[in-house]
């Protein structure tokens, strides 16, 4: 007959491994609920946002696209290269960060440059980041000319 005393003692280092695993197990199990939190869209905030953003093809995102190039290319950089067009424009997200951010359109388009490259332009139109918070704005990257790779890898953080 066994008694709880004739039982070989447990070493500190296995019962603090022990313990560890428990506590990463209930940390792994609980953490996603501790995370969680209730969404409030953008729209129901004091502050709201419309949700309403011009399509990926709007001329108006278009041209500040390519005054915003022109602007950056001919004062800063002196590259002389030029957007001439931007066409087959496709959204490749909506509002991807979720309903209580700031509403999002993300879309990718080509554009034909003046040396007769055709690039990937990846941008957002974000609403009222615009001036003094109105309107919408267009954050941008060429690919292959994120000279400070502020969207690097290859323009890939300008995406959802």
């Amino acid at each position: 007959m066994s008694r709880w005393h004739d039982l070989a003692p447990v070493s500190p280092t296995r019962v603090l491994r022990l313990a560890t695993a428990v506590a990463i197990g209930l940390a792994a199990c609980y953490a996603p609920l501790a995370l969680a939190r209730p969404q409030v869209p953008a729209e129901d905030r004091y502050d709201y946002y419309r949700g309403t953003l011009p399509s990926c093809a709007d001329p108006a995102v278009f041209e500040r696209i390519q005054s915003r190039f022109h602007a950056r290319e001919a004062e800063f950089w002196e590259s002389g290269l030029e957007i001439v067009s931007l066409d087959q424009a496709r959204e490749i997200g909506f509002r991807s960060n979720g309903l209580d951010y700031i509403p999002r359109r993300y879309c990718v388009a080509k554009a034909q440059m003046n040396n007769q490259a055709v690039r990937d332009v990846s941008y957002s139109i974000d609403e009222d980041l615009g001036i003094i918070g109105w309107g919408f704005d267009v954050e941008w990257c060429v690919e292959g000319l994120d000279r400070y790779h502020a969207y690097a890898p290859n323009c890939r953080v300008a995406q959802p």
